[in-house]
């Protein structure tokens, strides 16, 4: 994976971080963005929404104390990582924070030595190829139960 490249001090400076305390979430802005705004979302529960998180590495992206973004990490921390969720608010795009939280999520100590780590995009490949993801060498291998969620 990328090691870093983008400069932390210039994105703390202009009072903005990225946390994984799941305390600092805003939910309200979470679901609405993911329920309402995002293509892969659409028609989550909330209450599904709310155990997604408690049981993910949440990347929390804040401009003082408000939400700019999120990125989810589905993890046994020791073999695998899965991203998804992730998302810019339109008021903070254009900024880096996209490649920030990216860089900041594959150089978190506690992601270190996966063996494999997977997202799914429809839009951003330029984004994750950055950071060393590609299209699946062996989609043969890989199998999936799809139930999209129906939108209310």
């Amino acid at each position: 994976m990328t090691k870093s490249f983008m400069n932390d001090a210039s994105f703390l400076k202009n009072e903005f971080r990225i946390s994984t305390d799941q305390s600092l979430l805003d939910f309200e802005t979470i679901y609405n963005y993911l329920n309402d705004e995002s293509y892969w979302s659409q028609g989550i529960p909330p209450d599904r929404l709310r155990t997604a998180i408690k049981n993910s590495m949440c990347f929390g992206v804040y401009k003082q104390d408000k939400q700019a973004g999120l990125a989810r990490v589905v993890t046994d921390k020791a073999t695998f990582a899965y991203i998804c969720d992730v998302f810019i608010l339109p008021d903070y795009r254009g900024l880096g924070l996209s490649k920030w939280l990216m860089q900041t999520i594959v150089n978190h100590p506690e992601l270190q030595g996966l063996r494999r780590w997977s997202l799914a995009t429809a839009d951003a490949h330029g984004l994750y190829k950055q950071f060393g993801f590609n299209e699946i060498i062996r989609p043969d291998r890989w199998m999936e139960i799809f139930t999209p969620y129906k939108p209310v």
